[in-house]
């Protein structure tokens, strides 16, 4: 698994929690403060339907938080905004713009990672232009994205080879998480999941059991 940059040095397998389209900044922090300390282990924020002031807002509420847990903070879509709240990294999707760039901005300590839906090849590309983890998916049926490009779990066993974290994202639920990590699933990526569940903290940690299963 790739050690280069310091942010690896914290653990990089278990639950990648993703924020919902939280209009409420102050209601936004409370959730996700609860599935920090639940035991997460990424936080992506993403929020799609917010303009370009309110996700600053949101991004450097976020962000001492997630330091408190010693949870990275990455930044879905817009490396300029990692850049300006001084995130730890960015992920970005096929037209989110150059990885170099995201680099250039960002510096060699940054996570960057790559949605690479069910493409091998543009997993394989995107490690070679220096990406520290690669995404697939969606896996099951997501009420996120309904459409989105369906992806097997063979694409993880095949990953393996390329030596960065790997990210399973898409109707994932700790029912059938632990097939993914079977696989090779470093992370499961979760939205709804986790904060839509009626009691995130369960949840969470539900996610985690995928990782640990009882014996």
């Amino acid at each position: 698994m790739n050690q280069r940059h310091k942010n690896f040095s914290r653990k990089s397998s278990g639950l990648y929690a993703i924020t919902p389209d939280e209009p409420d900044s102050d209601r936004l922090l409370e959730r996700v403060e609860v599935v920090l300390a639940a035991g997460a282990t990424w936080l992506q924020y993403r929020n799609k339907s917010a303009d370009a002031s309110l996700r600053a807002q949101q991004a450097r509420m976020l962000r001492p938080a997630c330091a408190r847990q010693e949870v990275p903070l990455i930044i879905n879509d817009d490396w300029r905004l990692a850049a300006a709240i001084g995130a730890d990294g960015v992920h970005l999707g096929e037209d989110d713009g150059e990885l170099a760039a995201a680099r250039d901005a960002l510096g060699t300590d940054a996570i960057i990672g790559a949605s690479c839906y069910d493409n091998p090849e543009r997993a394989r590309n995107a490690v070679a232009a220096g990406a520290d983890y690669v995404a697939f998916g969606a896996f099951f049926p997501s009420p996120t994205k309904p459409n989105a490009r369906v992806a097997k779990p063979a694409l993880l066993s095949g990953a393996a080879s390329l030596g960065v974290p790997l990210v399973a994202i898409g109707g994932i639920t700790p029912d059938n998480g632990t097939s993914l990590v079977d696989a090779g699933a470093d992370l499961l990526a979760v939205i709804s999941g986790v904060f839509d569940a009626p009691d995130p903290d369960a949840a969470t940690r539900a996610y985690l059991s995928c990782f640990n299963p009882p014996h």
